[in-house]
């Protein structure tokens, strides 16, 4: 995140749940919790970059005319089209770069799995209803274009950390059909997310809105919680044991209600693994998650 929280503000009266304004912030202010995340943020840019380096890789593909509207796609060999992965970085809708996730895309490629990383215009600059309509239409230029790619359009799985969790649950949310005429409702094979935010509510009332801007009335609709869908993939998701508690009641909500709705679900734990350590359990090919989702991309996960 990129923001800080105002200090020296009296606040005892509770503003989200049992949260006064201090200890929400406190919930969500994931740099001040783990001030060793900086440490993370070289090694992810650095082995990325290494990766980048030894295989290449398809760089800064356009799937829409902004300027942030790129991906990078790392190929996989394999017997006919392989299956894809497209991965959302996280960073509280501000930060980060597809750049910095390069370094999942072994494990993958590795197994006959093609990988993208995915960017997408950041706050305050855009909107999240923005940032949600661009991962749409990146995944939407992937299924189009995957031919072109050698890959099989109809095993595309998203996936995402962190606000990049929000943004793969709300893609897995999506009518594709109303969304653009002709695409299937079955766009998508599958989706995970890792430590996602699924209710913006809270952060609607954190320090977080100074930047984000998220209007009363608009988070909501802008919430996986509060629009699941009638039917979906399979959905793996995962969030880190030593996780504050408003991340760790978010995911345990959004998987109850993805379940009440007869929705196929897959929750791996992730022990001794804190918000800035989960997502590497996602490039650690030995993990259970990283098994499970090359499982699910393969067809293999019930």
């Amino acid at each position: 995140m990129t923001s800080q929280p105002e200090t020296g503000i009296a606040a005892s009266a509770p503003v989200f749940r049992d949260y006064d304004q201090a200890a929400l912030d406190a919930q969500l202010n994931l740099r001040a919790r783990w001030p060793e995340h900086p440490q993370f943020f070289e090694r992810w840019a650095a082995d990325s970059a290494a990766v980048r380096s030894a295989r290449g890789g398809e760089l800064d593909l356009s799937y829409g005319s902004g300027p942030e509207e790129t991906l990078d796609l790392f190929p996989a060999s394999g017997e006919g089209p392989v299956p894809l992965l497209a991965f959302i970085h996280g960073g509280y809708w501000q930060a980060l770069d597809k750049s910095d996730y390069s370094y999942l895309a072994p494990p993958f490629a590795d197994r006959g799995i093609a990988f993208a990383s995915l960017n997408y215009s950041l706050a305050p600059a855009a909107a999240i209803g923005t940032m949600i309509d661009q991962i749409r239409r990146a995944l939407v230029w992937l299924h189009k274009n995957a031919g072109a790619y050698g890959i099989d359009p109809g095993r595309i799985v998203v996936a995402g950390h962190s606000a990049g969790g929000h943004l793969a649950a709300m893609a897995l949310s999506t009518d594709w059909p109303a969304f653009e005429a002709g695409l299937p409702a079955g766009l998508l094979a599958g989706g995970c997310s890792i430590s996602g935010v699924y209710d913006l509510e809270p952060v609607r009332l954190s320090y977080h809105n100074a930047v984000l801007k998220i209007a009363a009335e608009r988070a909501a609709g802008w919430s996986p919680l509060h629009v699941l869908p009638a039917a979906a993939p399979q959905m793996i998701v995962a969030v880190g044991a030593e996780e504050t508690a408003e991340f760790r009641r978010q995911h345990a909500e959004y998987a109850t209600a993805w379940q009440h709705r007869g929705l196929p679900l897959l929750d791996v734990a992730l022990p001794d693994r804190h918000h800035f350590s989960a997502v590497d359990a996602l490039g650690e090919a030995d993990h259970p998650l990283c098994v499970a989702v090359q499982q699910l991309l393969h067809g293999q996960v019930s």
